[in-house]
């Protein structure tokens, strides 16, 4: 019943609904070390890297990234009040709190000391690292590419994050390079405050992202409250898993919350997982290459065209994309790049990334969108992902 009420919010956004204009003077994270963490530039980028336990990397994380931007804090209730959505907010912090009762014990012991280092007020916290599984907002396209089409002979996913900005939120993308003690150390792109992963890759190769669908076959469920917030069953797969086998029989085993895309790579290959609060099911690329938007093209999908939503033209972009099959050359990270900037959202399109598994490269862009037309820097992940301690 809730997911319903938020409806209105789509067709804002889908209608091109006039995002607040970014205030003068750009936000820029202070460059600093705390703990075992620290902040700073890498070509052009907010690199943020944290090691140790739970507690150590949420205080570096809260002192670091959360302090010097409360502003981001403020966005979640900012959007719902937006798109005419705020008097939820209630039902929203409700539910959110209760879904941290839910949370790994390591990731909310890691929320609870970012919480205490930063000052945040705890209930924003919550929120912003629960509304994406209560809400429907974020939307994004995906190009993969096997290593047999690649240019660079080892597999690519490229992905656009879409997502409104409200003139400002676009600023405080960052990336995180997690390195968690016993675990795989991966690199996430995201927001100050955000536990979870929305985009990453591991030491091992393992690459994931989201893109949110809004309708299944009927019987699937639309909502569980009692799963694991999907951005946090993303960091656990990027801490537990190497391929995509196994990221596949660990997230069958774990509590999910909504419909979404996982699009997933390993040194090996590309596909997407297509997941309910009941069901997993993997398309693996064909001919080399596998795309996604924000709806299934396996048996997930609803039974009646008529109850397929095309969300901001979702199957319209895939079409488009898919148009990268027939093609005979090799596919670069600039070509992903090119390929992404057909389908952007115009100023919902905050980030473009194209990640190398292979080699643990990252090429990304941030903009107020569509940040797909940007020159992609890049990092070079593999010493920064060395395991800690």
């Amino acid at each position: 019943m809730l997911r319903s009420r938020f409806l209105p919010l789509f067709v804002l956004l889908c209608c091109g609904t006039i995002i607040p204009a970014r205030a003068a003077g750009p936000f820029r994270f202070p460059e600093k070390k705390h703990g075992k963490g620290e902040l700073k530039y890498v070509n052009g980028l907010p690199l943020l890297v944290l090691s140790g336990t739970p507690e150590e990397m949420g205080e570096a994380a809260g002192v670091l990234a959360v302090k010097p931007a409360t502003k981001v804090l403020d966005y979640p209730r900012g959007v719902m009040d937006y798109y005419s959505a705020g008097l939820f907010w209630n039902v929203v912090l409700s539910q959110g709190r209760d879904m941290v009762k839910h949370f790994p014990t390591a990731y909310r012991d890691e929320m609870e000391s970012l919480v205490k280092a930063s000052g945040a007020p705890r209930d924003k916290i919550v929120v912003g690292n629960t509304l994406f599984d209560i809400k429907k907002i974020v939307l994004c396209s995906a190009l993969m590419i096997e290593g047999d089409r690649s240019a660079t002979s080892g597999p690519l996913l490229g992905r656009n994050l879409d997502y409104p900005s409200l003139g400002y939120v676009h600023e405080y993308s960052l990336v995180t390079v997690f390195r968690p003690r016993g675990k795989h150390a991966f690199v996430s792109l995201g927001f100050p405050g955000l536990i979870g992963s929305l985009s990453g890759m591991n030491d091992a190769g393992l690459t994931v992202a989201v893109l949110e669908v809004m309708a299944s076959r009927s019987g699937e469920g639309r909502f569980d409250p009692k799963g694991i917030p999907y951005a946090l069953c993303f960091r656990t797969l990027l801490e537990e898993c190497t391929t995509i086998e196994e990221a596949k029989k660990k997230l069958e085993k774990l509590p999910r919350t909504t419909l979404l895309n996982m699009v997933v790579a390993d040194r090996n290959k590309v596909g997407t997982f297509e997941i309910t609060p009941k069901s997993v099911v993997f398309r693996p690329a064909e001919k080399g290459v596998c795309s996604c938007t924000n709806h299934f093209c396996t048996d997930l999908k609803p039974e009646k065209p008529e109850n397929r939503i095309n969300i901001c033209r979702t199957y319209d972009r895939f079409k488009l994309l898919e148009s990268v099959r027939g093609g005979k050359e090799r596919v670069s990270v600039e070509n992903v790049r090119k390929h992404l900037d057909a389908v952007n959202l115009g100023t919902l399109t905050l980030q473009t990334m194209v990640f190398e598994p292979a080699t643990l490269k990252l090429h990304v862009s941030f903009s107020d969108g569509p940040a797909s037309r940007l020159p992609l820097r890049t990092l070079e992940l593999a010493s920064l992902l060395q395991k800690s301690d």
